[in-house]
C-alpha cells in the first residue's frame, strides 16, 4: 500500500499511477445480492440458464458493481494521510467498455490524474481502470473526485 502524507507529497504523484489491486472474484452471490439491494434484477445479471443463450455465455455483472468496487481497491493501495478528513466528491467520465462475466476477476489501476487547492483543502481526480483476467478492454474507466481538508467542516 502506498501512503502519501500532505498537500506536497500529494501533488508530486500528479500524473504516476498509484496502484494496481490485487484480483477479485466476481460471483454470481454477489451479484444477486447487488441486484436486491439496488432493485436491478435484470437477467442477464441474475439468471444464468437465460444469460448462457446470449453472446456473452451466462450472466455479466452490472456496470455499477464493477464501479462500486472501487471503495475496497483504493483503501487497500492507497492511504492519504495529513489531511482531518476526506469525502467522495463524485466522479467523471464513467464508462463499460466490457462486459465483466460472473466467475471472472477484475482489478483496479488507479492514476492520480489532479490535484487542485480549494478552500479549506484539495480535490484530487484518480483515473480508475477495471480490468478483467484475460479480457483485451476495460470493464469499466472512470474518474474520481475525492476532496481532503485540513480541519474543521469542509
Amino acid at each position: 500500500m502506498l501512503t502519501i502524507t500532505g498537500l506536497d507529497e500529494l501533488k508530486s504523484y500528479v500524473g504516476q499511477e498509484v496502484g494496481v489491486s490485487d484480483w477479485h472474484e466476481v460471483t454470481q452471490e454477489a451479484i444477486d445480492e447487488f441486484a436486491a439491494v439496488t432493485g436491478d434484477d435484470y437477467w442477464i445479471h441474475t439468471d444464468p440458464e437465460r444469460a448462457r443463450e446470449t453472446p456473452f455465455g451466462g450472466t455479466i455483472a452490472h456496470g455499477y458493481y464493477t464501479l462500486s468496487l472501487e471503495p475496497m481497491f483504493s483503501y487497500r493501495m492507497l492511504k492519504v494521510d495529513g489531511f482531518a478528513f476526506g469525502v467522495n466528491y463524485g466522479l467523471n467520465r464513467v464508462r463499460f467498455p466490457a462486459p465483466m462475466p460472473v466467475g471472472d476477476r477484475v482489478r483496479m489501476r488507479m492514476k492520480l490524474a489532479g490535484v487542485d487547492d480549494i478552500p479549506g483543502g484539495a480535490q484530487f481526480t484518480t483515473e480508475l481502470t477495471f480490468e478483467r483476467e484475460g479480457g483485451d478492454k476495460p470493464v469499466c474507466v472512470a474518474e474520481s473526485l475525492t476532496r481532503v481538508f485540513t480541519g474543521g467542516q469542509g
